[in-house]
Parts: structure tokens; C-alpha cells; sequence
């Protein structure tokens, strides 16, 4: 029996002009996905980084996820 290694990913979530969600994980380009709900968004997600591992399984994590600040100027 294989064990599965469990990975952490950030997940940058925004929503755009017509209300859609959009999700995207900065350590996979490429990986993101839209959904008009957060809870289907999220399943979206984790269904679209399995798929983006399973094409480029030794991807590393070369950044680590701080914070989102806004700046008014």
C-alpha cells in the first residue's frame, strides 16, 4: 500500500466583474479554475492542482505565501 504524501498549497482567490470566483495557486503556473461559488471554487481547485501534479510530479514550492496588502494610491 502507497502512501500519500500530503501537500500545501496558497490558493489566491479574487472575483471578478461578473461575480465569478477565480482561483489560482502561484506555485503551479498554470493551475486555476473559475466557479460562482466559493464551495464549488474550492472543489475546482483541488481537482486542478491533482491534474497540474500529476502532469509535473517533482514540482517544488520556490515561494512561500506571506499576505495580500492593498495600497491606495
Amino acid at each position: 500500500m502507497r502512501k500519500t504524501i500530503k501537500r500545501e498549497f496558497s490558493v489566491i482567490v479574487e472575483r471578478d466583474e461578473e461575480g465569478y470566483y477565480v482561483a489560482s495557486v502561484p506555485e503551479l503556473p498554470g493551475c486555476h479554475t473559475q466557479a460562482r461559488s466559493l464551495d464549488k471554487l474550492i472543489e475546482r481547485i483541488r481537482e486542478a492542482i491533482e491534474l497540474c501534479l500529476e502532469v509535473e510530479r517533482d514540482v517544488q514550492a520556490t515561494t512561500e505565501f506571506i499576505g495580500v496588502q492593498r495600497v491606495r494610491v
